[in-house]
């Protein structure tokens, strides 16, 4: 049975949702991995059960879902409430945490200017994720150089809408792309 790092390396389109209606659309997708970006406490284990019947990947992300904290234990409570294949954080103590509970992990990093391009390493090395998703994933030149520099595969994410913008992130050295827009899911 393949991992779930292996069965992400094979999909190039996650499928972004943050709603229950893109979570229906994308479980009816070709999408194998869905990245589960809303939820609460009360919410989070029908959202990752509802994923796992369909036989494709849940990876919560962490920093979105209501009622956990920044904390390392609110990783340890998620695997207990609901067992997810992954987690997604800009907090590496988080991923950390994933990692040590055998979970697939996912560092996410706004690209906003040089510092915190230059700054991507060190949060890299903090939390040692399986990939790093950077935001946002329509920067081919910047995918290129950080590809260039990092050992972690990259996700590109946020505002991908159109096949040229997936094809060109790829090129550039992405992995795959994340993205909420039902077309490309269709892709």
């Amino acid at each position: 049975m393949a991992t779930a790092k292996e069965i992400l390396l094979d999909c190039p389109i996650i499928a972004a949702v943050k709603n229950d209606s893109d979570l229906e659309e994308a479980l009816r997708s070709e999408c194998s991995i869905i990245f589960l970006l809303y939820g609460n406490l009360v919410t989070i284990e029908d959202l990752v059960q509802k994923v796992r019947r369909q036989k494709k990947l849940a990876i919560v992300h962490m920093d979105l879902i209501e009622g956990f904290s920044s904390r390392e234990i609110a990783v340890d409570g998620l695997v207990k409430l609901c067992r997810p294949d992954g987690i997604i954080s800009t907090r590496a103590v988080q991923i950390r945490r994933g990692r040590q509970l055998g979970l697939l992990t996912v560092q996410r990093a706004f690209i906003l200017d040089s510092l915190s391009l230059e700054s991507l390493g060190s949060q890299l090395e903090a939390g040692h994720p399986d990939f790093v998703e950077i935001l946002p994933g329509i920067m081919p030149r910047i995918i290129r150089e950080i590809t260039a520099k990092i050992s972690v595969p990259l996700i590109a994410g946020g505002l991908i809408q159109y096949k040229q913008e997936v094809l060109q992130a790829i090129d550039a050295g992405a992995v795959a792309v994340s993205t909420t827009c039902r077309d490309v899911w269709k892709m």
